[in-house]
C-alpha cells in the first residue's frame, strides 16, 4: 500500500513519542509499503510561537517564525529513523523538492502542487520523504501557512495528488467516539463515519480532523484516525468514508408547514421531545424543525398535513404553555449542500440576496455545516431553483 502518514502534534510531543512514530513508520516499510510522512510542530510549539509575537511583523516573517516548529519536527523524525535503518529526507519549503506551492492569492495551486506531489510518489520506492505540515511556498519562494488544521489539510491534499491508498492520522483520540470521554461514561471508538457526519461534528467542537482537510478526500481515498499509542499505521482507529457531493435540488413533492405558538417556548425542557412524540406515534416524518424564542416549526409531507394539525393541537390542548397550532402549504425546499460551504464567507447572503431581489418571499432558511436549506411558496420553487444553480455554476 501506499500510505500518506500524519502525526500531529501530541504524538510528536516528547522523544518517546517520537520513537513510537518512527518505529510505526519503520514497521511499515518493513511489511512492503510505500510511507510518505506529514509532521506537525511538537505539542504546542505553534502556538507558543505566536503567543511570542508581541511585536509588530510582517505576513512573510510571521511565517517564517511560526514555521520553525514544522521544521523541528521534520528533523528529528529523520534522524530516529535514519538510526532504524530508514532512508529518509525531510522536504521543508525551500527544498528544491517542496511540493506545496501557493499562488499570488495564497490559495493551493493546484495543478503546481499535483505536478510536485506526483515527482515525490514516483521517488517513495524504499525512500520516506518527511514533510512539513501546515507550511507552503510562493511561486516567488516566500513561506506561507495553510492556516489552522493545515498540517491535516497537507496530508489528505498530498494523498489525493500522489494516489495514495490510505492517509493515517495518528492523533491522541482513539478515532472518532460516541461522546467526549472526559464527560460521558462508556463511550467508544466509531469504527466508520461519512465524511459529512464529521465536518458536522468537527464545525460543532469535535476536534478530530480539520474540516478544510475533508474537502480533499475523495472516494477511492481511504481516511484513517488513530491514537498514537498503537504505534500501527495500519488498523484500528476511525475510517471516514465518502465525500463531499456539492449538490442543489429541489424536494419534488410539497411540504407543509406546521408553526406551534408558545410562552417561551424555547426555555421549556422537552418540548420539542413532547411535539415530536406526538407524530411519531402516528409515523409522521418530519422533514425539517425550525424554532424560535415563542414557536417551533415542523416540516412535514403535504398529504399528512391534517393528521399532523390534529395531533398538535391535542398538546396545544393538553399544554396552557401552548397557545395555538398553524398550518400553511404547499411549501417548496431548495437545499444546497457542500463540504466548501463553510470556508466560503457571505455565502448564505449570496444565496438569499439573489431570491430578495426577485421578488422571492423566505419562509425559513435552516442551516447547518455543510448544508443550506431554503423554504419558499410552491409556486416560486422553479424560479428559486433556477436562481440558486446560477449562483453556484
Amino acid at each position: 500500500m501506499r500510505v500518506v502518514a500524519k502525526f500531529g502534534g501530541t504524538s510528536l510531543g516528547s522523544g518517546d513519542r517520537i520513537e513510537r512514530a518512527a518505529d510505526s513508520v519503520a514497521n511499515a516499510v518493513g511489511a512492503g509499503h510505500e510511507i510518505a510522512v506529514v509532521a506537525s510542530a511538537m505539542g504546542s510549539t505553534t502556538d507558543d510561537l505566536l503567543d511570542d509575537i508581541t511585536f509588530e511583523t510582517d505576513d512573510p516573517d510571521r511565517a517564517e517564525i511560526v514555521s520553525m516548529g514544522e521544521r523541528t519536527s521534520v528533523r528529528m523524525l529523520k534522524a530516529a529513523l535514519s538510526v532504524r535503518d530508514i532512508d529518509a529526507v525531510f522536504l521543508e519549503p525551500g527544498h528544491p523538492d517542496w511540493p506545496v506551492i501557493t499562488d499570488e492569492l495564497g490559495e493551493v495551486d493546484i495543478e503546481e502542487t499535483k505536478k510536485r506531489a506526483h515527482a515525490i510518489a514516483e521517488r517513495l520506492d524504499g525512500v520516506v520523504p518527511i514533510i512539513t505540515g501546515f507550511l507552503a511556498e510562493d511561486h516567488d519562494g516566500n513561506v506561507t501557512t495553510l492556516g489552522r488544521g493545515g498540517s491535516d489539510t497537507t496530508a489528505v491534499m498530498l494523498g489525493n495528488y500522489m494516489n495514495a491508498d490510505e492517509v493515517v492520522i495518528v492523533t491522541d483520540v482513539e478515532g472518532v467516539m460516541t461522546g467526549d470521554p472526559r464527560v460521558v461514561e462508556g463511550a467508544r471508538n466509531v469504527g466508520r463515519i461519512t465524511v459529512d457526519e464529521l465536518r458536522n461534528l468537527s464545525f460543532r467542537g469535535a476536534e478530530v480532523v480539520a474540516p478544510s482537510a475533508l474537502s480533499y478526500k475523495d472516494e477511492d481515498l481511504s481516511v484513517r484516525v488513530v491514537h498514537y499509542q498503537h504505534g500501527d499505521l495500519l488498523r484500528g482507529g476511525t475510517r471516514i468514508e465518502g465525500q463531499f457531493e456539492s449538490l442543489i435540488d429541489m424536494r419534488e413533492e410539497p411540504l407543509a408547514c406546521l408553526t406551534i405558538a408558545g410562552r417561551a417556548i424555547r426555555n421549556r425542557a422537552g418540548i420539542l421531545s413532547q411535539l415530536a412524540s406526538a407524530l411519531r406515534e402516528e409515523e409522521i416524518n418530519i422533514d425539517a424543525v425550525a424554532s424560535g424564542m415563542d414557536s417551533v416549526t415542523f416540516y412535514v409531507d403535504v398529504d399528512v398535513a391534517e393528521t399532523a394539525e390534529a395531533l398538535l393541537h391535542e398538546a396545544v390542548v393538553d399544554d396552557e404553555a401552548l397557545s395555538s397550532v398553524s398550518v400553511a402549504d404547499p411549501i417548496a425546499v431548495v437545499r444546497v449542500t457542500g463540504g466548501e460551504l463553510p470556508n466560503q464567507p457571505g455565502v448564505i447572503q449570496e444565496i438569499i440576496a439573489p431570491l430578495a431581489e426577485d421578488g422571492i418571499n423566505i419562509i425559513d432558511l435552516i442551516t447547518s455545516a455543510t448544508s443550506v436549506a431554503v423554504f419558499v411558496d410552491w409556486d416560486d420553487r422553479e424560479a428559486a431553483l433556477e436562481i440558486v444553480q446560477r449562483r453556484f455554476d
